[in-house]
């Protein structure tokens, strides 16, 4: 069962730095806390036509996708056009949603006939064929389609509703997948000799997955810093969960054959 979203965060405040990017760290965290993870990140600026490019290969990719920004009602906004774009579909008014800004209107004391209510308005149309996402912050919705999940840009709104997403269409694949890891914190070992041993380690335990992550050393009080280390690991999926310990035994034997310096956390004596 695929446990793997993408997110894709859209706004050119985002890219030029006017508004800090307050959802990467929520949806990687939001989706490790049912057993699901996070497979890729994009940021795109709000240009049509790049939009509709990237909107349509993620479509192409098949995988489940939240989207942030750029579904309001401003010439700055171009991601419900862009979306339906990429599909080949038009956009059309959703009544719900149309609904649900009609009380909106009325309830700040507007008439439905007043040009504000038709701007408002156009935060209703969506690709044809969208179904709606509930925006419990304001009752403006969100929409989805092709699974893909369009929030506002704001975290406020696009929070609550990305866990609405989730419940309501992946509680199924909640916790379903075991995932394992281990990891280490090495010395006095260049990368280029640990790097046979991840690969030699990768084709005797398929499944296992290397990963190092070199560092420059751990900053001390007095400017000084401590010797550079490796952040050295090894993880799993599934079936491969199984074979962790034992790969683990192997890489942690013939790191020690090496000569390395092993720590389980990088303090001052690496």
């Amino acid at each position: 069962m695929n446990t793997a979203f993408n997110l894709i965060i859209i706004g050119d405040e985002i890219l030029h730095g006017s508004r800090s990017d307050a959802h990467f760290t929520f949806f990687k965290t939001l989706l490790e806390q049912h057993g699901l993870k996070l497979n890729q990140v994009q940021y795109l600026p709000d240009e049509p036509a790049l939009l509709e490019k990237q909107l349509r290969r993620s479509f192409s990719d098949g995988l489940p996708t939240f989207v942030t920004g750029g579904i309001g009602a401003t010439p700055d906004d171009h991601t419900r056009q862009a979306a339906a774009a990429a599909l080949g579909l038009p956009v059309v008014r959703h009544p719900e949603a149309a609904k649900l800004i009609d009380g909106v209107t009325s309830g700040r004391g507007e008439p439905l006939d007043s040009p504000e209510h038709a701007q408002r308005l156009k935060m209703a149309d969506f690709p044809a064929g969208a179904d709606l996402v509930p925006n419990p912050f304001n009752s403006i919705a969100g929409f989805s389609i092709n699974g893909h999940y369009f929030f506002p840009g704001f975290p406020v709104m696009a929070h609550p509703m990305a866990q609405w997403v989730l419940d309501t269409y992946y509680a199924d694949r909640f916790n379903q997948t075991e995932r394992g890891l281990r990891q280490i914190f090495v010395a006095d070992q260049p990368e280029s000799r640990i790097t046979p041993l991840m690969e030699a380690l990768e084709a005797q335990y398929p499944g296992i997955r290397t990963f190092s992550l070199p560092s420059v050393g751990v900053a001390r009080p007095d400017g000084t810093r401590t010797a550079p280390y490796i952040e050295l690991g090894i993880k799993a999926e599934g079936a491969a969960c199984a074979l962790l310990d034992e790969a683990w035994d192997v890489m942690l034997a013939q790191l020690q054959a090496l000569g390395a310096v092993l720590k389980n956390r990088p303090d001052d004596n690496i």
